[in-house]
């Protein structure tokens, strides 16, 4: 009994913080650890009841008079390309795209505090330092892998190791039901690339390649601009008190 107890997470409550979506309102998070054997299992029942993970914590909004934070999910054998999304995929097909474990570089470092620069300097974020970012990616007990994105130099078939400038990186944990994207970045220099929903869609692909049904976006609010874009890739499923359903607005 003891060891069974020891293995199941134990959650904490957050106090209440400014709201970083939506102005005006406080949040409460609920959390837990992840650490241990168990790790990988305990991240994909949690993220099925709407956990994100950030290092070896996961967590939920339990914030007590507002919902705007939806967890949302793409159901990858049933998306297909808009002409947009075609479009954004062709102006990227000079990109090689190569999953490696969660291990930080100088050169990843360098590209995540430029994207934090010009996107989020006012941010959480911003303060970080190499070491902060480097646990971000290593302090992990669970399946999780880097996806770097680089242009191609064209000698590839060459020199397997030949490595392009590197322009996009994504933090994404491998679940038994798809793949959790926790955390992304990109250069910003070249803007028609549209490279953030490239990476969203290079992860349906990735999903589908390995029969993957879920590509988990983590939370939508409704009135925040900056999480717009995720409302995009349809269709989708959101967590309710119901549990995981199409809304009905599509």
């Amino acid at each position: 009994m003891t060891h069974q107890a020891h293995q199941s997470p134990q959650f904490f409550l957050t106090a209440p913080s400014p709201c970083p979506y939506l102005e005006g309102k406080l949040e409460r998070k609920i959390f837990t650890h992840l650490s241990g054997e168990r790790a990988a299992e305990i991240n994909d029942i949690l993220t099925l009841g709407g956990f994100r993970r950030s290092q070896n914590i996961a967590y939920r909004p339990a914030c007590e008079q507002c919902r705007a934070c939806v967890s949302v999910r793409i159901i990858v054998d049933q998306f297909e390309q808009s002409r947009s999304y075609k479009r954004i995929w062709s102006r990227n097909k000079d990109i090689i795209s190569r999953s490696r474990p969660p291990i930080a570089t100088d050169e990843q470092y360098q590209l995540f505090r430029s994207y934090l620069g010009n996107r989020h300097h006012s941010g959480g974020m911003s303060d970080m330092g190499e070491v902060d970012y480097a646990m971000m990616i290593e302090d992990t007990f669970v399946n999780t892998q880097l996806v770097e994105y680089r242009k191609r130099t064209g000698e590839e078939l060459e020199n397997p190791h030949s490595l392009g400038e590197l322009i996009g990186v994504a933090l994404t944990d491998v679940l038994a039901d798809g793949l959790s994207m926790v955390y992304s970045f990109f250069s910003t220099k070249e803007a028609h690339r549209s490279f953030g929903t490239y990476i969203i869609l290079d992860h349906i692909q990735r999903a589908r390649t390995s029969g993957l049904p879920y590509v988990y976006l983590g939370y939508w609010v409704n009135g925040s601009r900056k999480m717009q874009y995720k409302i995009r890739f349809q269709p989708q499923e959101h967590l309710g008190l119901l549990g995981w359903k199409r809304p009905e607005t599509e």
